[in-house]
């Protein structure tokens, strides 16, 4: 059973895609969707948070689960925090929720 996403952490972006907001938790003993984390989507990460490796790791994720190419993917805030926000092309926020949702 996946965690529930938060209402508030997917958004339309105005250009037919849309946006995610997450908190990452780099380190972590296996990469998963965890939970809401306040308004954001909590995943974890397996890939330590250095030299760029955990935000690969998290476009790769989301690549598989949305079904949209991992270079599509774009990282628009917080690419050195654990606040980010993602955006996600040709994807409505109810599509993104489905597809994340799905295992």
């Amino acid at each position: 059973m996946n965690p529930a996403i938060p209402s508030s952490a997917l958004r339309p972006d105005g250009a037919g895609g849309c946006l995610l907001d997450c908190h990452v938790q780099p380190g972590a003993s296996r990469t998963a969707l965890a939970g809401a984390y306040g308004e954001r989507l909590k995943i974890a990460l397996q890939a330590p948070p250095v030299e760029g490796r955990a935000n690969r790791e998290l476009c790769r994720f989301l690549s598989r689960r949305l079904g949209i190419p991992a270079s599509k993917i774009e990282i628009i805030r917080g690419q050195t925090g654990r606040d980010k926000t993602i955006r996600c092309p040709g994807l409505t926020p109810e599509a993104a929720a489905n597809l994340l949702e799905q295992q």
